[in-house]
């Protein structure tokens, strides 16, 4: 077990001495922003007309599982956090229970996972782009798009907490007129519009609620699972807020409401408006569907743009999420030292610039090997959520020991019926990652065994690292000059 460094931040009155470490630029506004649009990704518009297509009605089933999980692993990590908030998170908390090779690996695999949405994302929002301006060909948009949030990114941590407010914004101002709107028609409460397809009656009919059979919900788990990533992006952003605990226990408290709202209230509306074997949800998307439903104009280009702003929100809080996890890698000597400077404006240039690097990269093969390295890319970091996910559990199991030995009045927050939940979380993400194991349907068995492959290799090299300073240290030991004992005069 090694111990965490102490993180160098500042406080309200300015940077720390020299300019150097993270400074606490975010506001509180920032933060709860953050915490809400963390949860709604641009998996939730674009992914969710599959999972409906699988689960029928079921799927709200599916997200209410999911949703569960998601609830008690930030339940986990907002107790570890907010006794020590720090940029590194969940990594860190996993460097000092469960030692240098869990932090390692589960920080780089955390990497590697946001720079591969990196590509993801800056594709996604060039489609759109290209759709309202073709003069500017794709791959132009991409590289525009990712020149602008690094230039965002470089300038300061406020700035990156402006935008990702603005960008979160308009995905919950969205998401709750949609849940109002629809909601009302469900209920035939809307005036001026007439959905005869509408009403409660479809959860109910065209084959029941479960018409594909209860196994259609584990299935359903599978295809939603990874819209969820991302909700734990508060508790790394915390450490540059003003009042870290404050923020994390604050994002920690809420995150079942912006579950049960954004996920369930949207999914429940959109299965109501239409029949989930609705033609138009597989062939427009689930919430282009359902707006058109009610008659509303211009449906299409509406969602693009609500769909656009997730994607540069998730690109956005994917490039800050990648620079502070290796920032925090840099900082415990597990990534190059340069990593862990900061500029004045305590910003991790070389950590941002070298999560860019590989961002742009994976977008060149998502142009040039679409089929090949690119699939492989995506499908070796897939699993990484859940592997994030059982790392914390396991963490948190020897963390609050540690807390309650060491610092007992900062746990401000406690996970649920310690260590009886965390024990069935873990289990239940076992049982998910074996269920995906027999997927071969949707892809679930390559995405776990690649993930798997990518996830061995990194422990590979943990453990040699991890040998090699050892080795080093014995040596340097060893070579150290032994000074002379005082001799025992007797007689």
């Amino acid at each position: 077990m090694t111990s965490q460094p102490t993180q160098k931040t500042a406080g309200p009155a300015g940077p720390a001495p020299g300019g150097h470490g993270l400074q606490a630029g975010l506001k509180n506004r920032h933060l709860s922003m953050i915490a809400i649009g963390g949860v709604i990704g641009a998996g939730l518009f674009v992914g969710s007309s599959s999972g409906i297509a699988t689960a029928g009605p079921g799927i709200l089933l599916s997200y209410a599982l999911v949703g569960t999980l998601v609830v008690l692993v930030m339940r986990m990590l907002g107790e570890m956090s907010a006794a020590n908030p720090t940029s590194g998170s969940f990594s860190a908390h996993a460097d000092r229970a469960l030692g240098r090779w869990a932090g390692f690996s589960i920080g780089w695999l955390y990497w590697f996972f946001w720079v591969v949405v990196l590509a993801v994302e800056a594709t996604a929002g060039a489609v759109i782009l290209e759709g309202w301006i073709p003069a500017v060909p794709q791959w132009g948009w991409a590289l525009i798009v990712m020149v602008v949030l690094t230039a965002t990114n470089l300038v300061s941590v406020g700035s990156y907490g402006e935008f990702e407010f603005w960008f979160a914004g308009i995905k919950v101002v969205a998401i709750a007129a949609f849940i109002v709107i629809g909601g009302l028609a469900v209920f035939g409460l809307l005036p001026g519009v007439d959905s005869d397809q509408a009403g409660l009656s479809n959860l109910t009919e065209h084959g029941g609620f479960l018409p594909n059979g209860a196994g259609a919900i584990l299935t359903g788990v599978l295809l939603v699972v990874f819209s969820f990533m991302g909700s734990e992006i508060a508790t790394l952003a915390a450490g540059e807020s003003e009042n870290p605990q404050q923020a994390v226990t604050k994002a920690t408290n809420s995150i079942i409401w912006r579950v049960a709202v954004f996920y369930l209230g949207s999914i429940f509306v959109v299965v109501s408006l239409l029949p989930w074997d609705s033609k138009a949800i597989a062939k427009d998307g689930s919430y282009v569907a359902a707006l058109d439903s009610l008659g509303i104009p211009h449906a299409g280009q509406i969602m693009n743009f609500i769909v656009l702003t997730s994607v540069l929100s998730c690109l956005n809080s994917g490039l800050y999420t990648a620079s502070r996890m290796a920032f925090s890698l840099g900082q415990r000597g597990d990534a190059p030292k340069s990593f862990a400077r900061t500029t004045g404006n305590g910003v991790p240039r070389t950590a941002i610039l070298a999560s860019v690097v590989f961002g742009f990269v994976a977008v060149f093969f998502n142009y040039a090997y679409p089929k090949t390295v690119f699939l492989f890319l995506v499908n070796s970091s897939g699993a990484v959520a859940l592997f994030v996910w059982l790392v914390i559990c396991f963490s948190q199991l020897r963390m609050r020991k540690i807390i309650q030995r060491e610092a007992p009045e900062k746990l401000v927050v406690k996970m649920w019926l310690y260590p009886y939940l965390t024990w069935a979380t873990a289990a239940l993400i076992v049982f998910v990652l074996g269920y995906m194991l027999t997927d071969t349907e949707h892809d679930g068995r390559k995405t776990v065994l690649l993930s798997l492959l990518v996830a061995a290799l990194v422990l590979v090299t943990a453990f040699v690292k991890e040998k090699v300073g050892r080795g080093r240290a014995a040596g340097v030991e060893a070579a150290a000059p032994v000074e002379p004992r005082d001799e025992v005069k007797t007689g």
